[in-house]
């Protein structure tokens, strides 16, 4: 694993962070992942809270977000902060507003190459894999505590 990467974490509305939050994910999900486009956006953004991970000087590095029933998604890395802890404190900060929010359950579709990267933090995984966009997906879930 690389040095960590000191970033800063900031939450807030799809209106205040799409600038920063769309082109990770366009990056992650549709350049080098080959998720069409039309599929990538969807109507949860716009309830969603969003988290972006900024790096030293000052670039979107990473970004995920959190809807309203307790699920989280979209979480995307760029490849320059990948294994370098950037993924972990995005997803810990959604976990916390989660919990926050009264969630005691927290859900996501992890893609299957990822799954350890979730288990790490607290998933775990439920169910049999599924296919989402191409890509392999298995369901998990953290049950939290308050």
């Amino acid at each position: 694993m690389s040095a960590s990467m000191p970033v800063r974490i900031v939450l807030g509305s799809w209106d205040q962070l799409r600038d920063a939050a769309y082109p990770v994910r366009h990056e992650v999900f549709v350049v080098e992942q080959n998720v069409p486009v039309e599929m990538e956006l969807d109507d949860d953004d716009s309830v969603a809270l969003h988290a972006v991970a900024y790096g030293p000087d000052g670039t979107a590095v990473a970004t995920g977000r959190l809807l309203p029933d307790g699920h989280i998604g979209r979480m995307a890395v760029r490849k320059v902060a990948r294994g370098r802890g950037v993924g972990g404190q995005v997803l810990e900060a959604l976990v916390e507003r989660g919990q926050a929010a009264g969630h005691l359950v927290l859900a996501l579709n992890a893609q299957v190459h990822a799954r350890g990267f979730y288990e790490a933090h607290g998933f775990s995984a439920e169910g049999a894999e599924f296919m989402d966009a191409g890509i392999l997906h298995v369901a998990m879930l953290r049950r939290t505590c308050r």
